[in-house]
Parts: C-alpha cells; sequence; structure tokens
C-alpha cells in the first residue's frame, strides 16, 4: 500500500501515511482496511472512505463465498483431500513464521518477552479468555510506561515521522460544536448500518439461529481483537472450534490456508468461519443458503466497526498520537500477541503433526519445516509456496502417500 499510494500515485505525503497507520494500530480490527478507509477519507471524505474500505474488501469477499461453497460441495473428493492435507503443513509454517517475524519487530525489552510469556501461558496452561488477556497486557502497559517507559517502547523507523497538519482537524476545531454534531450523526447512523441486520436476522430466525450467535459473536471479536488478523485467530479458533463447534481444527486450517493465498486481507478467513459455522447449523433453512448469510454477516460485522471508528476518530488523530500511555498499551497488547499465535502455531501443529492412530505425522513436519525453510531463507511469497505445495499434494496423491 506504502508503494502505491506514496512512492507510485503520491496520493498522499509519506508522513500522512504513517500517522494514518499508528492510528490504525490503535484499534480494535483489520489495519489494512482501516488503512485504506482512512486514506479514501483524507482524499474524498465520507464517500472517498466509504469507496475505499467497501473495494478494499468486496474482491475477496466473492473469492472466499466460491471457495466455500467449493469446499462443502467438493471437498471429500480424493484429490481436493490430498490438497487439503498438504495445506495444513503449510498453514503450520506460515504462521510459525509469523510469529518469528512479529517477535523480532515487537519483543525489545525484557518486559515486552514477560507480557509474550505470561499471555502463552495464559492461553496454553490455564486457558484464560483472550478479552481478558488483552485487557490485563493493556493494563500493564499504560501503567508500566509511567515508571519504566524505555521498556514500552517498539522501536520502529515507521514510527518516527512529524506530523503533517493538512492532514489533520486543527486543534482550535477540535471540541467544536460543529465536530460534536458531525460525531454523533456517524456514530449514530453507523450503529444503525451496523446492527439494523442483525435484528432483522435475529427476527427472521430467531434468536437462537447460529447466524444470530455469528453476528454476536464477531461484533464482539471486532471490538476486542488489537494487532490485526493474526491477533484474531487464537481468539475465534477457541471460540468457534471448542465453544460453538462450527467447524473442526481441520477446516479452521483449511480457511486460513485459503485466506493465506488468496487476494485480500488475511481477516477473510473469518469470513469461512461464518460459512462453515452456518453451513454446519442451518436450524430450519437449507445448509448452503444458511451457510450464505452466515458468511455474509459475518463479513458485515467484522468490517462495519471499522468505519465508524475511522470516520470518528480521524480528525483526532494528531492529538491520540501524543498520548504516551496510549501508546503503550498498544505496545503491551501487540507483544501479548506473539504469545497468542505461537500458542496457535503449536495448537495447529500438534493437530496436524500428530494423532492418537498413527502417531507422528514424519511427511507432513517435513513438509512444514521445507515450507518454513524456503519463507525464511529462500524467501520465497506465498504463491510459490502455494504451488509448491500443490505439486507436492499431487505427488503423495499419485503415489498413495498419506500427508
Amino acid at each position: 500500500m506504502h508503494e502505491e499510494l506514496v512512492v507510485k500515485r503520491h496520493w498522499v505525503s509519506d508522513r500522512q501515511f504513517w500517522m494514518a497507520l499508528n492510528y490504525c494500530m490503535l484499534l480494535p480490527g483489520p489495519e489494512a482496511q482501516q488503512l485504506s478507509i482512512y486514506i479514501g477519507w483524507l482524499l474524498h471524505g465520507l464517500r472517498g472512505g466509504i469507496v475505499a474500505g467497501v473495494f478494499f474488501v468486496l474482491p475477496s469477499v466473492f473469492i472466499l463465498l466460491l471457495l466455500s461453497w467449493l469446499y462443502v460441495s467438493f471437498g471429500n473428493l480424493p484429490w481436493m483431500v490430498a490438497l487439503f492435507a498438504g495445506l495444513k503443513p503449510a498453514v503450520v509454517a506460515i504462521v510459525a513464521h509469523a510469529v518469528i517475524r512479529m517477535g523480532g519487530r515487537v519483543l525489545h525489552s525484557i518486559a515486552l518477552w514477560n507480557v509474550a510469556v505470561f499471555s502463552f501461558i495464559s492461553l496454553f496452561v490455564f486457558h484464560v479468555p483472550y478479552p481478558v488477556i488483552i485487557l490485563g497486557t493493556a493494563i500493564c502497559g499504560w501503567i508500566g510506561v509511567r515508571h519504566f517507559p524505555k521498556q514500552f517502547v517498539i522501536e520502529k523507523t515507521n514510527l518516527k515521522f512529524q506530523f503533517d497538519p493538512k492532514a489533520v482537524l486543527p486543534p482550535s476545531e477540535l471540541g467544536s460544536p460543529k465536530l460534536r454534531h458531525y460525531s454523533m450523526r456517524v456514530l449514530g447512523i453507523g450503529l444503525l448500518v451496523w446492527w439494523i441486520p442483525v435484528g432483522l436476522i435475529a427476527m427472521s430466525l430467531g434468536k437462537e439461529h447460529s447466524v444470530v450467535h455469528e453476528a454476536l459473536f464477531f461484533s464482539k471479536a471486532a471490538l476486542i481483537t488489537f494487532g490485526g488478523a493474526y491477533a484474531v485467530l487464537p481468539y475465534v479458533s477457541q471460540q468457534a472450534v471448542e465453544n460453538f463447534q462450527w467447524l473442526s481444527t481441520h477446516q479452521m486450517m483449511d480457511g486460513l490456508g485459503f485466506a493465506e493465498t488468496t487476494p485480500g486481507p488475511l481477516i477473510m478467513v473469518l469470513q469461512f468461519v461464518g460459512f462453515l459455522g452456518a453451513y454446519s447449523q442451518p436450524g430450519g433453512l437449507n445448509p448452503l443458503l444458511s451457510g450464505l448469510v452466515g458468511a455474509l454477516i459475518t463479513t458485515w460485522t467484522t468490517f462495519i466497526p471499522s468505519f465508524i471508528f475511522i470516520f470518528l476518530g480521524a480528525p483526532w488523530i494528531e492529538r491520540l498520537q501524543h498520548r504516551v500511555t496510549l501508546n503503550a498499551a498498544l505496545v503491551a497488547v501487540t507483544a501479548a500477541v506473539v504469545g497468542m499465535i505461537l500458542y496457535l502455531a503449536l495448537w495447529f501443529g500438534w493437530t496436524v503433526f500428530y494423532s492418537t492412530t498413527h502417531g507422528a505425522n514424519i511427511p507432513s513436519i517435513a513438509l512444514s519445516c521445507s515450507i518454513y525453510f524456503a519463507l525464511t531463507r529462500l524467501k520465497w511469497n506465498l504463491i510459490k509456496v502455494l504451488a509448491w505445495v500443490a505439486f507436492l499434494s499431487w505427488v503423495a496423491f499419485v503415489c498413495g502417500w498419506h500427508l
């Protein structure tokens, strides 16, 4: 996005871009989509923000819907089973790579290492709910920076910028009646747009239908998941697989593989979860229709809050950037996310590499290690990884090997 928007098209300045990104990092939800909304707002106001935010995710909505339909319709064919079997070790390697990459970027102090270890142990050993960990680590960063300011800083060059006064509302207008009226209008319309579809579905299908549960759950997830797409995965995986039983761990990994290897934001994996959950628990609906409604309401409740956050907070962006305690809370939460992603990688790895009937799956372990090597040493992109996985899956299928 930086290459396209700043370097090639010159739509915004470098300082405007990083200021927007850093504000989006302070928010729960998908950072990439929020950044696109903010850039659109900066260029063309509310209309620009809406167009940018919608078209940022719209192509991937149709792609994931098609893949979800193919998955439930033809996923049991032998060659499809072989392809998904090869995709699972790839997902383990990709998530492990994300842990190492994010940890190297974030964990630059003893305090942040301790936060990451604490979040991992809380999930792995004590099964502490995700929101509790987020709240606890945010409070830790908020308080900790007052006593140990150097321990709660992420040393990233892209966080060191000068503010462009053209990108923000003048301080004299902050708190003005005009801004208060604008904020109330954005909040009121945004909440109506967010919740009217949920209410209509609840009235049509009943409040106990799986689609209604998905709407409420993903609305909650949109408000508490800081740190990007990988941050939401441990929480959604835990709840969707273990609590709601919308899908299995293997299906969750297949969905993550789809999202990793198709255009669009990684958080689109949630749409796959919504489709599979409503498809497996259709109530009185046709399963495919239930899956379609579940996928769409999941996407709706995941992305609509981002429009509200950006349109409400954009005029205040410069003031928020100067809040040291707020940024320290974000840093602590980001460190906690590293521990959560590590938990996710181990959970996925255990599911893929070991079974009670066959023991350790050596071919899957070898494939995952080769993919990790390709990502870290050979610097392969995901297109090459997908081609490599598809080729090896085909070879294993032809030879009758089990991945």
